[in-house]
């Protein structure tokens, strides 16, 4: 497990150890042994599957590609978690992400466990014929242990719907005459997918700030003024005023946040930064968020990035650099891109008051701890960034079902969800010292020790 992760882990374990309320059955030697095994259980995955895919390219020549699925911890159901097609993956960040679908899982008592999976590539330098074969190579090599019951993967950074069908198929090829709807979620709608899967993560990730500064500023700012949390008074500095926002990376999570936040009109928000992988497009006066979305679809999902596409495309911006987005004076910054954006060499000169994690792990240990010390919130990816999971448990039931729910339906079973975990989550931050952050791995790990223990793990 990566070194914040697990290291707020320990914190959580060492806060309930002391707990006498927690786990009351547990007392003096057998409690630390209980403990010490939930340190142990929690800490490494159950299995570690690795492979090299062999792939005939185009060109003729073979290929192999390192794979990986990683299935961490299943007390609480069959693993669940995405697979990432990207240059970086390799076994630890693998393994991290494994443990944060754990967790993420647990927080908002969704009925899985945690896994992932990736590929060792870059998605655009391959056709589409070979990154079918990646697809259809993949499921071979890891058909024993994926299933509706076993492992359900889904869509991460660099797939979606349509290699998510392309798996299906492939998993239905092997097994055939068993259930397969279930073996994978994130599928097209024609595949048996659900409507608003695509949606959801980024809706989910823009909730969770209107929530924050709307229903729960409403109904608790009573309280929250005779506060003494500096979160608190941070809330309340934003609960009145027009908003800011930036969103770092413009792809399926990033642009829905920004659109849900361009129709909001609950919070008076203004979106006047975001970034891609090439630039960061900025307007004091807010952005013509539709219009970029059009643009983007047009043009494999990349924004305008020089004067003459701005020309071309009507909109008013001006061109910054692509990490930009980061440091600019805003209310608000999304984070939807990659991993550990904000670090030591930048984050004293993050100006955002809210900080919204949309990808996983983008702030580093240290950095984090910096924005805490400043009153800075911080909605963590684990409770964020959910809204893929909770969607795609809702696919999973559809699918044994074969009875399938409307979009509005599935958006409202999802803001149900996630507004459930917020309410048992935000007294406690504004009540504590403690970040958003470590209240809701607190929260994940009782519900994954109480499991355990109840499991019989524990000795």
């Amino acid at each position: 497990m990566e070194r914040h992760t697990g290291a707020i882990v320990q914190q959580s374990l060492e806060a309930l150890l002391g707990n006498s309320t927690f786990l009351p059955h547990l007392q003096g030697q057998r409690r630390e042994q209980a403990f010490q095994s939930l340190t142990a259980i929690l800490s490494t995955p159950n299995k570690v599957h690795k492979a090299f895919l062999r792939i005939p390219l185009d060109s003729g020549n073979v290929v192999r590609i390192p794979a990986f699925r990683i299935q961490h911890n299943d007390a609480l159901g069959p693993y669940k978690g995405g697979i990432r097609f990207h240059e970086t993956v390799n076994e630890d960040e693998v393994t991290n992400l494994a443990a944060l679908m754990t967790l993420k899982n647990a927080l908002h008592e969704v009925p899985f466990g945690g896994g992932k999976g990736g590929v060792a590539i870059t998605p655009r330098d391959f056709s589409e014929r070979e990154l079918y074969l990646i697809c259809k190579k993949y499921v071979q090599y890891f058909s024993d242990v994926l299933g509706p019951d076993k492992d359900i993967p889904a869509p991460d950074m660099g797939t979606g719907d349509r290699e998510m069908d392309w798996m299906m198929a492939e998993f239905k090829s092997i097994h055939p005459g068993q259930p397969y709807l279930g073996s994978f979620t994130g599928k097209s709608l024609i595949s048996g997918g659900s409507l608003g899967r695509r949606e959801a993560t980024g809706k989910g990730v823009y909730f969770t700030l209107r929530y924050l500064l709307h229903d729960f500023l409403k109904e608790h700012s009573g309280w929250l003024s005779a506060s003494s949390s500096p979160f608190a008074q941070t809330a309340l500095a934003l609960g009145d005023k027009p908003l800011t926002i930036a969103v770092q990376g413009f792809g399926n999570v990033g642009s829905i946040a920004a659109l849900e936040a361009y129709k909001c009109s609950m919070l008076r928000n203004k979106i006047v930064a975001v970034s891609d992988r090439n630039v960061t497009l900025y307007n004091e006066e807010g952005l013509d968020i539709p219009s970029l979305l059009a643009y983007a679809s047009g043009n494999s999902g990349d924004l305008p990035s020089n004067e003459e596409q701005l020309a071309e495309s009507g909109i008013k911006a001006e061109l910054k650099d692509r990490s930009a987005v980061l440091l600019l004076n805003v209310d608000v910054l999304v984070l939807a891109a990659l991993e550990g954006q904000i670090h030591d060499s930048n984050v004293d000169d993050v100006k955002a008051s809210i900080i919204v994690e949309g990808a996983n792990a983008p702030i580093t240990g240290n950095a984090d701890e910096k924005l805490a010390a400043k009153g800075t919130i911080v909605i963590p990816d684990i409770l964020a960034n959910a809204g893929g999971v909770i969607v795609s448990y809702f696919e999973w039931l559809q699918g044994r079902e074969t009875q399938f729910y409307s979009e509005e339906q599935i958006f409202k079973l999802l803001y149900d969800k996630m507004q459930h975990t917020m309410k048992g989550i935000l007294p406690a931050y504004f009540g504590e010292s403690q970040t958003l952050r470590q209240n809701c791995y607190i929260h994940a790990v009782m519900k994954l020790s109480s499991v355990l223990f109840r499991q019989g793990k524990l000795y």
